[in-house]
């Protein structure tokens, strides 16, 4: 059964390659149109009715999830992935806590920018303040991006001269810190209780709203997506830049970076940095849109899936990650028949994934040449014995 299983596989990872040959082998003009039709194919996905299609939506079965919203969610995972790809599959730093950047930038637009958060409460009395004040939604954005950045520095800063398993105990410990420090620290954060009315692009949740509502998610999905494209873009950029160069040389072999002038702790800082800015974003968005965060939302469990969506979509390769976020947030919602099933599902599906495709659904090419060349060497290695 399992040697079946890797025969269809293989048949697969063929018929993609082959796929993409022929897309790079495409004029570059005729390339360009095919990305510009996929990105308005995403920009129409909340409104899709193409015949043979609308089953593919979340609510075209009994009880399911708001199509639109489905779709946030996706984008918002898309964007943590790529966050957190930069960490694992760029650096090879595994990060285990990575839902504590996603919490602080949930939080910093809670705090700053909600009426009924303890810190702006202790604004409008410090200062004299109206009781509608608040810090507005773009600034919020900004202040999110900084804390969840220096964040990144802090917990990089003595920690990321550990390797392997010391560094992703770490930094489990901090992404579970954040979320206790969050529930106990009642004058900060409200406890348990969490922080509702927390604002969007239009102020605080209202039905004046005409845009960034709470019913209509549409414009929320577009404004993620918007988010992705841009990410994914300066992302793509940073990876083929000097920068991108030295954290593969780092990922692959430390020492011998070290050797050929690469200095690794800055890199590896560098990373840290950026992957949790953009972490922090992703939280950022997500608070915006449900307009209530509490601590229970940003628990260990989602920080495994985070992990999960860069190792079964193929670390290293930004179009694999996003289709492991897409995939892991899409099913779920899709198939709530068997809703009771659903971890038992997630779980069977990580170990075949495992076993069939460690380098994940779509690796890098840099990656699986790599892998290929281990794999040759191991089956050599007992020749020269």
């Amino acid at each position: 059964m399992i040697d079946k299983l890797r025969n269809a596989d293989r048949r697969r990872v063929g018929a993609l390659a082959a796929v993409g040959d022929r897309w790079r082998a495409l004029p570059k003009w005729q390339r360009a149109l095919g990305f510009l039709a996929f990105v308005v194919f995403l920009y129409y996905l909340p409104l899709l009715g193409i015949p043979g299609l609308t089953w593919l939506r979340t609510d075209s079965i009994s009880g399911g999830s708001n199509w639109a919203g489905v779709l946030f969610t996706c984008a918002v995972y898309v964007l943590v992935a790529i966050g957190l790809n930069v960490v694992i599959g760029l650096a090879g730093l595994l990060d285990l806590g990575y839902i504590g950047f996603f919490a602080i930038g949930a939080y910093a637009v809670a705090l700053f920018g909600s009426v009924n958060s303890p810190v702006v409460k202790w604004f409008q009395q410090e200062f004299d303040l109206p009781p509608t004040w608040a810090v507005t939604w773009a600034v919020c954005a900004f202040i999110a991006l900084v804390l969840a950045l220096i964040s990144g520095v802090l917990l990089g800063w003595p920690t990321l001269r550990l390797r392997g398993d010391y560094l992703a105990i770490v930094t489990l410990g901090f992404g579970e810190i954040i979320r206790i420090v969050a529930r106990n620290s009642e004058n900060v954060t409200n406890g348990p209780q969490g922080i509702s009315a927390i604002p969007g692009p239009e102020g605080p949740p209202s039905p004046d709203n005409q845009i960034f509502g709470l019913v209509d998610v549409k414009p929320w999905y577009w404004l993620a997506l918007t988010v992705v494209l841009v990410m994914v873009f300066a992302v793509r950029r940073l990876e083929h830049s000097r920068v991108g160069r030295s954290w593969l040389a780092i990922r692959e072999d430390e020492d011998a970076a070290a050797v050929m002038g690469v200095y690794p702790f800055k890199f590896k800082l560098w990373a840290f940095a950026i992957g949790a800015a953009l972490g922090g974003f992703a939280g950022f968005l997500f608070g915006s849109r449900y307009a209530f965060i509490d601590p229970t939302q940003f628990n260990v469990n989602l920080s495994i899936l985070f992990v999960a969506m860069v190792v079964v979509g193929g670390s290293g390769n930004m179009v694999g990650v996003s289709l492991g976020a897409v995939l892991l947030a899409y099913l779920p919602e899709r198939f709530r028949e068997i809703a009771d099933y659903r971890w038992l599902a997630f779980g069977l599906a990580m170990v075949l994934v495992m076993i069939l495709r460690p380098q994940g659904l779509i690796p890098s090419r840099r990656r699986a040449r790599e892998l290929k060349d281990r794999a040759a060497e191991a089956e050599e290695a007992p020749a020269h014995v």
